[in-house]
């Protein structure tokens, strides 16, 4: 099985679930709640090394997982859909998808509020006047309410990269090289 399957295979097992804890959490009128706990739970996810472990790890069995996600859903205060959705992964040995989980999720919650989230990566951390006017200008653009996910990558030495939806604007400096750099291999 290719590495491109295994992705797919996972992000297809983690749509289902984000599916139907969307479906379950939109009837009861909870996406607000939902999207906060989400945010909580991937910013975890993000920061703990044990957590990632846990999820993908052959070492910890089924009951090992769901305990450990039932202490963390308790202690992060999690909605007891979020929480049992997250046991029953453990239980179907499907906690590897968590990141796709959450992933799907922040997708079902953006479309349904008719928002969509900016993928942006700068060599500086942007200011909080360059990160409005960014998202003003992608407003306006999209139609749609823009969310920024930013981050810093100090390689592109200056500039920004921006992944919309299926569109991307480079404007680095190291992607400016990288084709000024093409560009004189072509003549020489």
């Amino acid at each position: 099985m290719t590495v491109a399957n295994s992705a797919s295979i996972s992000a297809d097992i983690a749509g289902r679930y984000a599916q139907a804890l969307f479906e379950l959490v939109k009837d009861s009128g909870g996406i607000d709640a939902l999207s906060t706990q989400v945010d909580e739970l991937a910013s975890a996810y993000d920061d703990s090394a044990d957590l990632r472990d846990l999820t993908v790890s052959p070492l910890y069995d089924r009951n090992a997982q769901e305990a450990a996600i039932t202490a963390l859903a308790s202690r992060m205060g999690l909605s007891a859909e979020l929480a049992n959705t997250l046991r029953l992964l453990a239980r179907n040995r499907r906690l590897f998808t968590l990141p796709q989980f959450v992933a799907r999720l922040r997708g079902l919650i953006a479309d349904a509020r008719g928002e969509v989230t900016a993928d942006v990566t700068s060599a500086q951390a942007l200011t909080q006047e360059q990160q409005a006017r960014l998202v003003s200008t992608l407003n306006a653009k999209t139609g749609k309410t823009v969310k920024l996910n930013a981050r810093v990558d100090e390689n592109l030495i200056g500039g920004m990269i921006v992944k919309l939806g299926s569109q991307m604007i480079d404007s680095s400096i190291r992607s400016k090289l990288a084709s000024l750099q093409n560009a004189m291999k072509e003549v020489g």
